[in-house]
């Protein structure tokens, strides 16, 4: 965490402001900077219309390189804080907290500067209805770099706002109306919505791929899941074709393994950083997400069903163990994310000097460790050396005459030995806050590698976190966003809703609960009922009693997480079908007419608004197994073992209660009985698990 800089001769802190009560640990970390902040709120609402002074908005994050920099060259600045307190009030926005705030002025920064967003964002906002007059991302203390210095900036927007009030209202004017033209109109009732999408996404996926080191376009070079799914369903649904689409399961395989052999995945203790820096995968901007996390265990997952390959499976438990092992707290939720710095270096955790490696490692260690993690090489990252994988385990072993068996134990153990040779360092720090969404997104991955490879540990860590979020986060049948130091609170978004209901779906596939697909279905009707977008079709990012704010934002397109609108239209579809809910399969279908002139002129932007698409024109196969506990649990073991996207399998035991009336309907018979359904068309009772077998796709 940050240390704090300026301390009275007691040593107590010489500044504290009102972030010091916050939850965030990113607000925390500012609390004893000479800037006066506030949290976003009506307090520093009514200083600003109460002094007629214009908002100084910065929204950043607690594992954010850059947003770290500012407040060591800025805001602990007391020159520069000065000038931040006489001329603004100052407002520290936490964007993992408050998604929708952080969502509004990024577009609005893309609009007044017609430049990329990002983090840290620097908005300057009207000191009346907090609207947007001016913005950029990072600015630099002294000017450098084509930017100019942070405190000239200051002065000069403080003059403009004071000078040119009428033309500021002009232009808010302006954005206002760009805002509320932001989602064009739906497709009309009579639209047919067809394939050209997913063709059209395929297609352009083809043309973006990376031949030599995976992945799609140039640095940097961010890992993209959903893209790497979209990919593994497209071979899927070809399979039985009479040309099966090899290469999109060659681009999707081939990516994941470059990947993974990167540098961008942690060769010693698993977990994938943020982004590759570089085409290659080398040297990532180091900090670690929870979501990506979560979304790669589950595609990696996928992929060793897929393919068949260990190397995936290995690589999915690893991602796992790092999870449990680094971001699981004792009470069951998933810590947010590691800092890329640790003693105020990016990457200084994770490299290694040659001497070091060599003096922890025996002599036939290191002879096989160096050549695979490139240290035979010109050290690659500031002098020292980022691990990643240069020579296949073939060629060394015929470099040392040994077998491939033997070089893989000696990696092994040279592995657990620098594991351990690291754990003392000083670690980069780590946000401990519980978010909703992100932790669903976990819970998914988890139970999606649990089932795929057969791992029961893996199915306690999803369902301590679902515990843990049912416990704390759900409160009078409305789920909050975030919780930390035993404090939940904030209303949550379309994403938490979604994501979690999405998660729990995929946790009936291992072990069904009539008391969790319960809370699923609740899940889904607050979405119904708090988030549509009754006129156009889709749902809005917030609630209909969530706090007012200059726009209430409704996107389709994914971003680093996946479009809460894309999870919603899967999960209604899923849970339409299996629960026999035509309300669902009816909205689901109003959020993809909505989204439909997004998905014909960007479908690569949508792609999982495009797996709704897919189970629209092909309903997933939904079987439903009784039974006794033993024989159900074999059938859906044996059907756990292929990778089958559109398929939904529930084994519920004989003597379940309390189960819904579609699933009642499907009573057990005899010792073991299967149930196939497609959209609404059932099949007669099946009594044998090669019966089922033969009539699956």
């Amino acid at each position: 965490m940050t240390q704090i800089r300026h301390l009275n001769s007691d040593g107590a802190p010489k500044y504290t402001n009102r972030l010091a009560s916050e939850t965030s640990p990113y607000l925390r970390q500012h609390a004893h900077n000479p800037v006066e902040w506030y949290p976003w709120g009506n307090e520093a609402f009514e200083r600003a219309r109460r002094e007629n002074k214009p908002i100084h908005l910065s929204v950043g994050y607690s594992a954010c390189r850059w947003c770290h920099v500012l407040e060591e060259e800025s805001f602990e600045d007391e020159a520069t804080a000065r000038i931040l307190n006489e001329l603004f009030v100052n407002i520290k926005v936490d964007r993992e907290e408050r998604p929708d705030i952080d969502r509004i002025y990024q577009i609005a920064q893309q609009m007044l500067t017609q430049r990329g967003g990002g983090w840290p964002l620097t908005m300057f906002l009207t000191h009346d209805d907090q609207r947007p007059f001016f913005g950029g991302t990072y600015f630099p203390k002294e000017a450098r770099h084509g930017l100019p210095a942070f405190k000239d900036i200051l002065e000069r927007v403080a003059a403009y706002y004071r000078d040119h009030a009428a033309e500021l209202r002009s232009q808010n004017d302006a954005l206002m109306a760009a805002f509320a033209q932001l989602n064009p109109p739906p497709a009309a009732g009579d639209t047919e919505l067809g394939a050209a999408p997913l063709k059209s996404c395929r297609a352009q996926l083809a043309r973006s791929f990376d031949s030599h080191h995976g992945g799609f376009g140039g640095a940097p070079k961010f890992p993209h899941p959903l893209t790497i799914e979209r990919l593994l369903r497209d071979w899927r649904a070809s399979v039985a074709a009479p040309e099966p689409d090899l290469q999109a399961l060659y681009m999707a395989t081939f990516t994941l393994r470059r990947m993974a052999e990167g540098g961008i995945n942690d060769q010693l203790g698993g977990g994938f950083c943020r982004y590759s820096v570089d085409e290659a995968w080398m040297i990532p901007h180091f900090e670690k997400m929870l979501y990506d996390n979560g979304a790669l265990l589950a595609v990696y997952a996928h992929a060793a069903l897929a393919g068949g390959d260990p190397f995936y499976a290995r690589v999915a438990l690893e991602t796992a163990a790092w999870t449990v092992r680094e971001m699981q707290s004792p009470q069951g939720g998933y810590n947010s994310s590691l800092d890329a710095d640790s003693e105020g270096h990016e990457g200084k955790f994770y490299a290694w000097d040659r001497g070091e490696v060599s003096a922890a490692l025996s002599a036939d260690e290191f002879a096989v460790f160096a050549p695979r993690f490139g240290l035979d090489r010109p050290a690659n990252f500031e002098g020292r050396w980022h691990l990643h994988v240069c020579s296949p385990v073939d060629e060394i072993a015929q470099r040392v005459a040994r077998t491939p068996a033997e070089v893989e134990a000696l990696l092994a153990s040279a592995r657990a030995k620098l594991l351990a040779v690291r754990a003392p360092r000083v670690r980069p720090a780590r946000d401990e806050k519980v978010l909703t969404s992100w932790n669903a997104l976990m819970i998914r991955g988890m139970a999606i590698a649990a089932r795929a490879l057969g791992r029961a540990d893996l199915l306690d860590s999803a369902t301590r976190a679902l515990d843990f979020l049912r416990r704390t986060l759900w409160r009078d049948g409305r789920l909050l966003a975030t919780w930390m130091d035993g404090r939940a609170h904030l209303n949550a978004y379309l994403d938490d809703y979604v994501y979690l209901a999405d998660a729990v779906l995929e946790l009936q596939q291992l072990r069904f609960s009539a008391a969790e697909l319960e809370f699923a279905r609740q899940l889904l009707e607050v979405v119904l009922r708090h988030f549509p977008d009754g006129e156009a079709g889709g749902f809005y990012f917030t609630s209909d009693d969530h706090e007012t704010l200059i726009h209430r934002s409704k996107s389709f397109s994914d971003d680093a997480t996946p479009a809460g609108n894309g999870i919603a239209a899967c999960v209604l579809q899923r849970l339409g079908h299996l629960l026999g809910e035509p309300r669902y399969l009816a909205a689901a279908e109003r959020t993809l007419r909505a989204a439909w002139p997004a998905l014909l002129s960007h479908p690569h932007a949508h792609t999982s608004l495009l797996t709704a698409l897919e189970e629209l024109l092909h309903p997933p196969e939904v079987v439903i197994i009784r039974g006794e506990p033993a024989p159900i649990e074999a059938w859906r073991a044996e059907l756990a073992k292929v990778y089958a996207p559109r398929r939904l399998v529930l084994a519920i035991p004989a003597d379940a209660a309390d189960l819904p009336p579609a699933l009642a309907d499907k009573a057990p018979r005899g010792d073991t009985v299967a149930y196939l359904c497609r959209g609404s068309s059932c099949s007669a009772p099946l009594d044998s698990l090669g019966a089922l077998i033969g009539q699956l796709h």
